[in-house]
């Protein structure tokens, strides 16, 4: 691996070449500033928006710069790409722009909506493998057929077409101290932190990686690649790669200042805090910069400022479902519990009563008179309430307990 390939001002400079090459398939996303979490955590906060770059994800980016600088080299088999969802559809609308045809290899589990995505954009499927990696596989075996293959992440090109991102950051805002962004299988964030680091050296560049997917931090952690077995499928599942790339790795490795992780619970309540606060729909890999300062693995200094990279908003509407529910509970917004009553007329009325009073809503109920192990004149009710916060959860137990009610979780 040459050093010329690593060098931080070529990768710029590469980056530089790639935006003229893209500029009419890609958008400039904007960067904005948050009011809310700038308070919330002690610096100046902004949002780097491309969930609301075209296909969703910035992954159109390197896809194009790849597509267009092997255009003339492509054959009538055309090209071949795997991913669980992004990168597929960057690759089928580039793929269109280019105008050469593209297969895309999805595993097994990826999302109905991503799949039809990526046909939507002119990509011809096939679902294959139990994850990325087998997928990938397949798609390397369909390249042997006259096809080229793309991959996701581990290609100067397409590193240096995700650069692009911190070309528009900079220029939008110079004095970056910070920035923190997705790590799946590093492509964004070899990018960006080249490009970053010849901008501006001091600037700290800091990855953010599902929990239960902790490849890069074991690949740093072991000092070679590492790869994760029997990971679960996390909410981020744009970024559940099990093993960094070799060039991806070598840029980690060079540029960024740390990788840190991020759990599930912290990447829903991201998820719902963005949309909350900010009105932006992040899919799970999206909004694990903001989970890793929810988590406090990422301290943030008064007056700097910090640029979260929000790499993507391609959520499916039931898991999104899930997701609020989830981060509810972890924002102290939803409070569960159990409660014997006797069975009695009024009972229930007066528990709902005080509930009412202590100002809490009623989002679920169950009555049931034929719970095993109780006695025949005790029935069991269980609540889902939504509270405003924790401490207005902490308010109703104690109320609820000195009013005489038993509660269990």
């Amino acid at each position: 691996m040459s050093d010329v390939t690593l060098c931080s001002e070529t990768v710029r400079q590469a980056a530089v070449q790639a935006r003229s090459a893209i500029c009419h398939t890609v958008i400039r996303t904007p960067l904005v500033h948050s009011p809310t979490f700038s308070r919330m955590f002690g610096g100046e906060i902004y949002l780097k928006l491309e969930n609301l770059q075209k296909t969703g994800s910035f992954k159109i980016r390197g896809a194009a710069h790849k597509l267009f600088k092997i255009r003339d080299q492509i054959g009538p088999g055309g090209v071949v790409a795997a991913s669980a969802g992004n990168h597929a559809q960057g690759v089928a609308l580039a793929a269109r722009h280019a105008g050469v045809a593209s297969t895309i290899v999805m595993p097994e589990w990826a999302s109905i909506s991503k799949q039809e995505a990526a046909r939507g954009y002119g990509g011809s499927l096939v679902i294959f493998g139990r994850n990325v990696e087998e997928s990938l596989q397949k798609a390397k075996e369909l390249a042997q057929e006259g096809r080229i293959f793309i991959h996701p992440f581990d290609d100067a090109d397409i590193i240096a077409g995700q650069g692009t991102v911190a070309l528009e950051m900079f220029e939008d805002l110079k004095d970056i101290d910070m920035i923190l962004v997705p790590v799946g299988g590093g492509g964004l964030i070899s990018g960006i932190a080249a490009v970053a680091k010849a901008i501006r050296p001091g600037v700290k560049v800091i990855g953010v990686q599902a929990a239960v997917c902790p490849s890069a931090v074991e690949s740093l952690r072991n000092g070679r690649l590492t790869k994760v077995t029997d990971a679960p499928v996390s909410v981020a599942d744009g970024i559940s790669v099990k093993q960094p790339g070799n060039l991806t790795f070598e840029f980690i490795r060079k540029y960024a200042d740390e990788v840190v992780l991020a759990g599930e619970d912290h990447i829903a309540a991201a998820i719902l805090m963005l949309l909350e606060r900010k009105k932006i729909l992040a899919e799970g890999a999206g909004a694990v910069p903001l989970a890793a300062l929810l988590n406090g693995s990422v301290p943030v200094l008064p007056g700097s400022r910090t640029v979260l990279v929000i790499s993507g908003g391609n959520l499916d509407s039931p898991l999104l479902g899930r997701i609020i529910s989830r981060g509810m509970v972890k924002n102290g917004r939803i409070m569960r519990f159990r409660v014997h009553l006797k069975d009695i007329p009024g009972s229930l009325s007066r528990l709902l009563g005080r509930i009412a009073d202590l100002k809490a809503n009623v989002l679920r109920i169950y009555h049931d008179r034929n719970v095993k192990g109780i006695p025949i004149n005790i029935s069991c009710v269980e609540l889902e309430l939504e509270t405003r916060s924790s401490d207005h959860i902490d308010e109703i137990h104690r109320e609820l307990q000195a009013a005489g009610y038993e509660i269990t979780e």
